[in-house]
């Protein structure tokens, strides 16, 4: 059971005061986060227009793993970020300093051919289900079982019930295959906080930060990512 950093995504700069853009940013979220007992960063490298760009991997990965040497360091290969199937495999096919895992969204028709590719270039795969469509077409793949981790993440569903009852329904399907992978279970927005109880409960890890939402646990507004992180780990120690 880790808490997770998740210090940006695919947020713009007028989300929080403290959303890290570039590089320099990110060093400094990572590293508080990391101080705060954040055990691994989730970052959506950006260019230098600062928009996400899996071409900025090499130098974003290379930077905070500086300044973090022994954190595990994970991306995303979401669709979005290049907007096309062949340049996303083209720029993941460029990277040279891997991240130590990527998530790849079983929701997308690619994802596939990217977790193909992922194995190839020896970077961990972090397989993202949203869904029990989504998990069952995962556990239909072949060499499924070759994932660094299970991310259950239900980004699109904000009525708790319903989130709570798609979450019970991918786990039911991960449990019919006895697929003994880890699991990371993360809300978003309304369902971040019960979310991470629930992780505490079941024994899965979890992650916070300004990706999935900005409110502490008693609904203020944090002031970074390791305030964030700070409260997930106060969760998990109690």
């Amino acid at each position: 059971m880790i808490v997770q950093a998740c210090i940006n995504g695919a947020r713009r700069s007028d989300f929080h005061p403290r959303i890290p853009l570039t590089i320099d940013a990110m060093i400094r979220e990572a590293t508080a986060s990391v101080a705060a007992g954040a055990a691994e960063i989730h970052v959506h490298p950006r260019g230098a227009d600062g928009k996400e760009s899996l071409a900025a991997v090499d130098d974003t990965v290379a930077a905070i793993r500086r300044v973090c040497p022994g954190t595990l360091i994970g991306v995303s290969t979401g669709a979005w970020i290049e907007g096309d199937p062949k340049r996303t495999r083209h720029a993941i096919g460029q990277w040279r300093v891997l991240p130590d895992y990527a998530s790849v969204n079983l929701s997308e028709a690619d994802a596939p051919d990217v977790m193909q590719l992922l194995r190839q270039k020896g970077v961990g795969i972090e397989v993202g289900l949203a869904s029990v469509a989504d998990a069952e077409r995962y556990v239909s793949l072949d060499n499924h079982e070759r994932v660094f981790r299970v991310l259950v993440e239900l980004d699109d569903e904000q009525d708790l019930q319903r989130a709570c009852h798609i979450r019970d329904g991918i786990i039911e399907v991960l449990e019919r295959r006895r697929l003994l992978r880890p699991v990371l279970l993360h809300g978003f927005e309304n369902t971040v906080w019960p979310f991470v109880r629930s992780a505490r409960e079941r024994g899965y890890s979890t992650r916070v930060g300004l990706e999935d939402g900005k409110h502490l646990p008693d609904g203020t507004i944090a002031g970074d990512n390791a305030a964030l992180v700070a409260a997930a780990v106060t969760i998990f120690r109690g």
